[in-house]
């Protein structure tokens, strides 16, 4: 089996493209929506021991959280040390799940891949991108995001042309819907040897 690595930049449709491969019949493990899952299960007694005062009723209050470790370096690499193995262990899970089935290709959709060593775990990485102008478009249209915060969003990321360098395969999103699903299409048939077809 095939384990692809899906990253990019905030604002560059990352989660649009997991979502056209789940639709190819790809199977995509979302790190977010494994972090989600997790604050509202097994790591919420974790996270309020190490940050008192951050759950309700045994579910993770990301704002409360978010208050405690936004701009503290500290706190965040204690949460971190908290989830990241958590989400690892989740995604491997998910492949041994997969491989077991039969699947040719799994995606683990990892925001922060390059940032977090996370090129070993996976064969082949996707980074899908956009244009600058693009990108910054998309997220200052999100609810509550100012050119400060996306500025500093960016800081910590690797830069888009340094992900693009490392990529196995790129996936454009700035060209529209149907290119990227023509691109992740080609990408499954590359990869499988097999022709997609669909809509």
């Amino acid at each position: 089996m095939i384990v692809l690595g899906l990253t990019g930049s905030i604002g560059m449709g990352k989660s649009t493209t997991a979502k056209m491969f789940a639709e190819a019949g790809v199977p995509v493990h979302d790190s977010d929506e494994t972090v989600h899952r997790l604050y509202a299960g097994k790591a919420a007694p974790l996270v309020e021991a190490a940050f008192p005062g951050t759950t309700s009723a045994g579910v993770v209050d990301r704002a409360k959280l978010g208050q405690r470790v936004l701009g503290d370096a500290a706190a965040l690499k204690r949460l971190e040390a908290i989830i990241h193995p958590l989400v690892r262990a989740d995604a491997d899970a998910f492949l041994a799940l997969h491989r077991a089935a039969g699947a040719p290709i799994a995606v683990l959709d990892i925001p922060l891949l390059f940032e977090t060593g996370g090129r070993d775990r996976v064969d082949k990485v996707v980074v899908v991108t956009a244009p600058a102008e693009i990108q910054r478009e998309r997220v200052l249209a999100r609810p509550g995001m100012t050119e400060e915060k996306l500025a500093s969003i960016l800081a910590k990321q690797v830069p888009d042309a340094e992900k693009r360098r490392q990529a196995d395969f790129i996936v454009d999103t700035g060209q529209g819907f149907d290119a990227a699903r023509a691109e992740v299409n080609a990408i499954i048939r590359q990869l499988t040897g097999v022709g997609q077809t669909g809509h």
